[in-house]
C-alpha cells in the first residue's frame, strides 16, 4: 500500500514540479537565439567556480531552460542540478518541491532503508504483488472465459459482500497487466543477479567492474575546461537535425571524447536514445549509433522504465499508472473488508429438526403447505426446518420433505409449496435433488392450481450463482404454477435476503408474528476437543503442505464414515468463520483425524500456529449424501489431494467390517513427495482389502496423468464393477478432478445412467 501511494504521487512528478515552479524549467519565449552549450558551460563555471560540470541537458522546445549537472561531493551519490535561462544564461531559482519528491522516490524504491537492503525488500514485495495478482486471476477465473463482460463488468447495484467482491475482482482484472509490469520491472531493478541474467538475454550485459591496476604517476593531461564545446555541438547538429533532447557529457580530460545521448522528435518514447561520440578538440564524429539501429534486446531494455512510469503511452499511460498505483491500497481495503464480512456471515446454522418435530402437533389444519428442500451439506435443510417450525407455531400445517423423495405427481397434490434450494458446483442441483430435477424437466403435469416460492442459496463467487434455484423457479412457472412472491437469492447466508424470506412467511401466517431465520450456529452445537498431533504428509512437495491433524475429545455417539466437522479457528475468537473438513477417521480410532492443506485462516492455524494441547472448537456435521454403502456392495473410491480424508474414513470402516470389494483411484503430483498415507494404503492392498488400486501422479513422467484419465483407461473394469452393484464415492477438488471424473464416467456409462446412479445413491460426492 505504501509503495502504491508513493508511486501514485510520483506518476505526475514532472507536471507537478512545473506547476509549482513557473519560470524555472520553462521561461517566457523570446525572439532571440538560444545560447550554445559552450556559453552555458562558461556561465556555470562563473556561477560555481569550484564545481565540475558533468552534464548539460538541452531541449529544442522554445523557452526550455538548460539543466546543468554538477559533480557530487565526496560520499554523495547525486550532485546538484542548476537551471539557466536559455537566452541569457542567468541562474534561475532552485526547484521547489524537488526534495519532497526525492524523499518519496526513496520511500517508493527502498522504503527509506539503505540502498542495498532496501532494494532487496522492495524486490521481495514486488514478488509478493506478482503472487497476489496471479493468484487473484486464478481465483476469479470464470466459467465463460471468452465472455468479456464476465471479466470486465459487474453489477454496481449489488450490495455488501457481493459488491465488494465484484469491485475487488473486476478492478483487479482491469489493472492486472499494469501490476505485472510494475512487478517485473521492480524485480529487474531490485536483484542484480536477475538483472544480469535478463541483460544477458537481451545482449546488453554490462562488463563487471575490475579494480584498476596501479600505474606509474604521469603528468596530468590538460583539463577539458580549456576545450571549446562548439565544434562538437556543430557536428552534432549537422548529424542530428531532428533532435528533441540532447544530453551532453563533457569529459574530465581534454583527450577524452565527448558523449552525447539524444532523443529524436519522432522517438517512440523518452528513453529511445541515440548516441554520438565526438573528438572534443576537433569536433570530428568518432561514432554514431541511432536508436533504430540498436539490437532488439537493447531497444526492449530501454522500454522498461517508460513502461513502469506509463510515459511510453504519453499522458494516457501516466493516468493509467496513477490509477493502478492508487488501486493498490484500494485492494488492501476491499480485501480486508471481504475477510471481515466472510467471518461475520459464514456461520453454521443450528440443527432445527428436533424443535420442528416438537411443534408439529400444533398444526392440524387441512390443506398443508409443502416445505421442500434440496441440500448438499445441510444448510438448506436447516433453513427449511426453521421456516416450517415458524409456520407450525402459527398454526399452519406443514409437510417437510427432501426433493430426494419427491416426484412431480406428489408435488401436484399440494396447493402451496415452498422450496429451499441449494446449488452445487456451477449451478447444478445437489446430488440428492438430481432425480427430482430430471423428472421435473420432463413433467407434463399442470400446476396452475399451485402457488409456490423459492429461496435459492448460493455463492456469488461461482459463475452460475443460485443456478439450481433459478432453474427450479423457471420450470415451475413454465408448468403454470403461480409465484407467491419473486424468488429470493441468498449469497452465503446473507441476513437481508433471509429477512425478506421471513417477511414472505409472515404473510402466509396472516402477519401474526415476526419470523427470524439465521444461518448462524449456536455455541452449544460446538464441543471442545484438543490438538493432539500434527504430521506433515508431503515433505518436499511443490504443492502447499498437507498435514494429518489429530484431535482428541469426547467421541460420544461418534459419527458415520463420510461425516464432516466444522472447526472454529481459536485465535480469531467468537466472530471467526468456521472451516469445514472431511473426517479422515472413524470413531473406533479413538480420535478425530483430518487431512488439512495449509491454505486459509483456519487451516493455517491448525497446521502451524496452534500448539499441541490447545483447545479446538469442533462441531460434527452429518453428511448423508456421502454416507457409507451397504457392506455387501462393492465400492469405488476416487479422489485427489486432501480428498483422501473422506475416502480414508470409508476405507477404514470397510476394513473393520471385513468388506474386501474396494477399489481406490487416487491422484497427487509426484510419487516421491506426495505419496500420502502410502503405508496404510499398501497395507490394505497386501491384506486383500484393495484388490484394485490405481495411484496416479500428474507431474511424474510415468505417473499416469490424472484420475479421470485412469478411469477412461479402465472403462471395462468400471463397467464390470457397476454391473456388480458398485457404489462410486468421489472426494476432492470440484474444479478439475471432480468435474473431470464426472465427464469421464458420463463418457464410460452414459450421462443418463450416471444420473440414475446418483438417484439410486450409487454415485456420491463430497467435493469442494
Amino acid at each position: 500500500m505504501v509503495i502504491g501511494l508513493s508511486g501514485a504521487v510520483l506518476a505526475f512528478r514532472e507536471q507537478i514540479l512545473d506547476a509549482l515552479n513557473p519560470g524555472v524549467r520553462n521561461v517566457a519565449v523570446q525572439n532571440t537565439p538560444v545560447l550554445t552549450p559552450q556559453e552555458f558551460m562558461t556561465a556555470a563555471r562563473a556561477l560555481k567556480p569550484h564545481e565540475r560540470v558533468t552534464s548539460i541537458i538541452l531541449y529544442d522546445t522554445p523557452g526550455s531552460s538548460a539543466r546543468i549537472g554538477l559533480a557530487p561531493a565526496p560520499g554523495v551519490r547525486k550532485g546538484e542540478t542548476i537551471y539557466l535561462n536559455p537566452y541569457n544564461a542567468a541562474l534561475l531559482p532552485e526547484l521547489a518541491g524537488e526534495d519532497f519528491f526525492e524523499w518519496v522516490e526513496q520511500l517508493h524504491r527502498f522504503l527509506l532503508l539503505p540502498r542495498d537492503p532496501g532494494k532487496v525488500v522492495s524486490g521481495t514485495l514486488a514478488f509478493c504483488l506478482m503472487g497476489l495478482a496471479l493468484s487473484g486471476l486464478y481465483l476469479r477465473w470464470p466459467r465463460r472465459v471468452w465472455d468479456w463482460r464476465t471479466w470486465l463488468t459487474f453489477d454496481v447495484r449489488m450490495k455488501g459482500r457481493s459488491f465488494l467482491w465484484g469491485l475487488h475482482s473486476v478492478a483487479g482484472t482491469w489493472v492486472m497487466v499494469v501490476f505485472l509490469v510494475f512487478t517485473v520491472s521492480g524485480v529487474y531493478w531490485a536483484f542484480d543477479p536477475i538483472r544480469d541474467m535478463a541483460d544477458g538475454w537481451m545482449g546488453t550485459l554490462r562488463p563487471p567492474r575490475e579494480a584498476a591496476a596501479a600505474k606509474p604517476k604521469a603528468p596530468k593531461p590538460p583539463k577539458a575546461e580549456a576545450a571549446d564545446l562548439n565544434p562538437s555541438w556543430e557536428t552534432f547538429q549537422k548529424n542530428a537535425p531532428n533532435w528533441h533532447m540532447a544530453f551532453l557529457r563533457p569529459p574530465e580530460r581534454a583527450s577524452q571524447p565527448m558523449q552525447i545521448l539524444w532523443v529524436a522528435k519522432d522517438a517512440p518514447h523518452v528513453r529511445a536514445r541515440s548516441s554520438m561520440s565526438l573528438n572534443l578538440q576537433t569536433g570530428a564524429l568518432l561514432k554514431s549509433e541511432l536508436y533504430a539501429d540498436k539490437p532488439a534486446g537493447a531497444r526492449f531494455q530501454s522500454v522498461i522504465y517508460p513502461l513502469h512510469l506509463g510515459t511510453y503511452f504519453g499522458i494516457t499511460g501516466q493516468i493509467i499508472v496513477f490509477i493502478a498505483a492508487l488501486a493498490l491500497p484500494g485492494f488492501g481495503i476491499t480485501g480486508w473488508m471481504l475477510y471481515l464480512n466472510r467471518r461475520k456471515q459464514k456461520r453454521i446454522a443450528r440443527a432445527e429438526r428436533a424443535q420442528f418435530a416438537a411443534s408439529a402437533s400444533a398444526a392440524t389444519q387441512d390443506d398443508p403447505v409443502l416445505m421442500a428442500y434440496a441440500s448438499q451439506t445441510g444448510q438448506a435443510e436447516r433453513l427449511a426446518l426453521q421456516s416450517a417450525a415458524a409456520l407450525q407455531k402459527a398454526g399452519v400445517a406443514v409437510h417437510v420433505q427432501s426433493l430426494e423423495q419427491l416426484t412431480p405427481p406428489q408435488l401436484g397434490q399440494y396447493r402451496r409449496a415452498l422450496f429451499v434450494a441449494s446449488s452445487f458446483g456451477e449451478g447444478e442441483p445437489p446430488d440428492s435433488a438430481r432425480r427430482f430435477s430430471r423428472l421435473l424437466q420432463g413433467a407434463k403435469e399442470e400446476l396452475k392450481h399451485m402457488q409456490y416460492a423459492v429461496l435459492a442459496l448460493g455463492d456469488r463467487n461461482y459463475a452460475e450463482f443460485c443456478g439450481f434455484g433459478r432453474t427450479l423457479d423457471q420450470r415451475l412457472a413454465l408448468l403454470g404454477a403461480q409465484p407467491l412472491h419473486p424468488m429470493i437469492e441468498v449469497d452465503n447466508g446473507d441476513a437481508g435476503a433471509l429477512a425478506r424470506w421471513g417477511s414472505a412467511l409472515r404473510e402466509m401466517m396472516g402477519g401474526t408474528a415476526d419470523v427470524t431465520l439465521s444461518a448462524a450456529a449456536d455455541d452449544s452445537d460446538y464441543a471442545t476437543w484438543h490438538l493432539a498431533g500434527r504430521k506433515l504428509l508431503n515433505p518436499g512437495s511443490v504443492g502447499f503442505p498437507l498435514y494429518e491433524i489429530t484431535l482428541t475429545g469426547d467421541i460420544g455417539a461418534g459419527w458415520r464414515p463420510g461425516a464432516l466437522v466444522d472447526i472454529w479457528p481459536g485465535h480469531y475468537g467468537k466472530d471467526a468463520t468456521p472451516r469445514r473438513y472431511s473426517l479422515a477417521s472413524i470413531p473406533q480410532d479413538g480420535s478425530m483425524q483430518l487431512v488439512v492443506r495449509q491454505v486459509g485462516l483456519a487451516s493455517g492455524w491448525l497446521t502451524a500456529q496452534a500448539a499441541i494441547g490447545d483447545a479446538v472448537r469442533v462441531r460434527l456435521i452429518a453428511n448423508p449424501s456421502f454416507d457409507a454403502a451397504a457392506q455387501t456392495a462393492p465400492a469405488i473410491y476416487i479422489g485427489n489431494g486432501s480428498g483422501i480424508a473422506g475416502l480414508r474414513s470409508h476405507l477404514r470402516a470397510r476394513v473393520l467390517e471385513g468388506a474386501t470389494r474396494n477399489w481406490l483411484i487416487f491422484g497427487e503430483r509426484q510419487r516421491e513427495h506426495d505419496a500420502i498415507c502410502a503405508e496404510e494404503i499398501h497395507g490394505w492392498r497386501s491384506n486383500g482389502f484393495l484388490p484394485e488400486l490405481d495411484l496416479v501422479y500428474s507431474r511424474d513422467a510415468e505417473g499416469g496423468g490424472y484420475v479421470q484419465n485412469r478411469l477412461r483407461e479402465r472403462a471395462d473394469a468400471v463397467h464390470a464393477w457397476l454391473n456388480d452393484g458398485a457404489v462410486i464415492f468421489v472426494c476432492g477438488s470440484l474444479q478439475g478432478m471432480a468435474g473431470g471424473v464426472d465427464e469421464a464416467l458420463a463418457a464410460i456409462i452414459g450421462r443418463e445412467q450416471l444420473a440414475q446412479l446418483a438417484e439410486q445413491g450409487r454415485y456420491r460426492r463430497d467435493v469442494y
